[in-house]
Parts: structure tokens; C-alpha cells; sequence
């Protein structure tokens, strides 16, 4: 169904208007027409076409909206991927230095919001510094991606980029409290290409748990009590240097400083304008591709 929905690079489909793939005849007849894909169009011309009075659709309908309902039903979900373009390119904020702030905040937008967003964002990150294969490495820049609780964001990406993406100059900064968030249902995975592939660690005061482990990153200059007694805005460091391990130290962050709100408004202000669409305008296309709603406004 995405498969079809794709099948027109001049008029892509989106995530809501997948569950009319299954309900509207005339729809699918009208994607169908720009699909290339073989197996896509036999899929529909034939298998899907001689299901048993449409049993094979109904199955299917329900299965797609068990797992994307919750996103088509949240109106900023559904305002964000119900646009057929992206308003900035990532691989252009890679390539040119630009800054991008992505705020997932759970308090504003919700659980569901911010993983899925955060989710699409780190992917869209590491496909385009993958997509960095076209350049010569000499004029790959540096850019620095940056996670805050990023075990809301754990997924094979982050093995990824971990294992793969330093070539193509991707530099990933990750952010949490303990060692029990990098551990999912089990699976030790993602922890073990954290600490299998990251050269240069920050320690802040950690539990006593955490410090049984980390001591062993730290020794022979820092020991476990040390790690949970470091004072305030103090951290110790164990950097990679010219693929050398140099020896641990204590470095002294950086209070936290306060920001212009002002300023932050114009910076926010000037983005919307630059980058961003009517809300209106936004939902009027949304309502118009996806047919959302129509058997009530009739």
C-alpha cells in the first residue's frame, strides 16, 4: 500500500491516506495508473482484486489502522505527516551548516508525538548522511547530531551510525542517566554498540550500580567512589584522541546560562515563515487527498 502510494513522484501519497488504499476503488485505480513496480501491480491488479469479496481488503484495513490510527488520529501527527513534502531537506542541513532544533518535549506534545517524531528524525539524519556516498570524503563537512534522552529513541539507526556513519562525518552525541535505558525488553544490543564503538565518554555523578560499570571505563585514575561523589557541574572524561585513549581527567562544565526569550520568539517567528505552512492550509489539503471526514460534511 505505501508501495502504491509512492508510485507517483509528482504526487506522492501520505501515512494518512493509507487506509483509503483500502476503501476507495477509484483511488486505487488512480495510483495504480503511475506504479512501475511489477509486483506492486500484480499485488493489486490480481491478488488483491479476486479476494473474496473483499475479505482480503477488510483483513488488511484493520491491521493498517491498528497501527497508524493512533498517528492519523492525533491532529499534530496528522498535520505533520499528512504533507506530501518535507519543508527543509536534512541532507541540505547537513551539507551547509545549518543549525536544526528539533523540541520533542513529552510535556507539550505527548509520549506517542515525540517517539515517533524523534524516531523519523534520527532515520532521516542517518539516510542522509548515508546519502554522503555521492561526494568525494574530502567535502563531507562535520556534522554533530545531538540526543537528549535519547533511550526514547533507541533503534537499529543508532547501531548504525554508531558502526557506519563516522566515514561519512556524522558525529553522534548521546545523552541519558543509567545504563538500565540502553537495555530494551532484553536486548543488550544497543548498549553494546554504545560502549563497543563510542571513543569519548562524560561521567556526571552516577548510582552506585552504574558506578560498578563505569569504573572499569574510568581506571586506573577514577574508582568508584569518585564517580559517585563528583561534585556539582564537575564530570570526568575519558577522551579517544588520534584513535589513542588519552588518560581520564575532570573537566568543569558550564553552568547553565539564561537565555534571550526575545530573541529565541525572532529566531522562532523567522523559521515559521521560512520553512513552515499555514495550519488552515495544512489541513484543508490533508482533508481534500484524504477524504477525511467527507461522509460527515455531506
Amino acid at each position: 500500500a505505501l508501495l502504491l502510494l509512492m508510485g507517483n513522484p509528482d504526487d506522492p501519497g501520505t501515512l494518512v491516506e493509507l487506509p483509503r488504499v483500502f476503501t476507495d476503488e477509484a483511488f486505487r485505480a488512480e495510483k495504480l495508473k503511475y506504479v512501475q513496480d511489477i509486483m506492486v501491480k500484480d499485488f493489486w491488479q490480481r491478488e488483491f482484486a479476486q479476494s473474496q469479496k473483499g475479505q482480503m481488503g477488510a483483513d488488511m484495513l484493520g491491521y493498517v489502522i491498528s497501527k497508524v490510527g493512533r498517528f492519523i488520529e492525533n491532529e499534530l501527527l496528522r498535520n505533520i505527516i499528512g504533507q506530501q513534502r518535507s519543508g527543509f531537506n536534512f541532507r541540505e542541513v547537513m551539507d551547509k551548516n545549518k543549525i536544526l532544533l528539533v523540541n520533542l518535549s513529552k510535556g507539550k506534545i505527548g509520549d506517542t508525538s515525540s517517539n515517533l517524531l524523534g524516531l523519523i528524525t534520527v532515520s532521516k539524519i542517518q539516510m542522509g548522511a548515508m546519502a554522503r556516498a555521492d561526494i568525494p570524503a574530502s567535502e563531507r563537512k562535520d556534522f554533530f547530531l545531538y540526543i537528549d534522552e535519547f533511550q526514547n529513541f533507541i533503534t537499529q539507526s543508532i547501531s548504525v551510525i554508531l558502526s557506519e556513519a563516522r566515514k561519512y562525518r556524522l558525529s553522534l552525541n548521546l545523552a541519558h542517566q543509567f545504563i538500565g535505558q540502553l537495555i530494551k525488553n532484553g536486548d543488550t544490543s544497543i548498549k553494546d554498540a554504545i560502549f563497543g564503538n563510542v571513543g569519548s565518554m562524560f561521567c556526571y555523578r552516577i548510582g552506585t550500580e552504574d558506578a560498578e560499570f563505569m569504573a572499569r571505563q574510568f581506571a586506573p585514575v577514577f574508582n568508584e567512589y569518585d564517580l559517585m561523589n563528583i561534585e556539582k557541574y564537575n564530570a570526568y572524561v575519558r577522551m579517544m584522541i588520534n584513535n589513542q585513549a588519552a588518560r581520564p581527567f575532570n573537566m568543569e562544565a558550564m553552568s547553565p546560562v539564561q537565555g534571550d526569550p526575545e530573541n529565541f520568539q525572532r529566531v522562532l517567528e523567522v523559521s515559521r515563515q521560512r520553512f513552515g505552512r499555514d495550519k488552515a492550509d495544512v489541513q484543508a489539503d490533508i482533508v481534500k487527498r484524504s477524504k477525511i471526514g467527507e461522509l460527515g460534511m455531506k
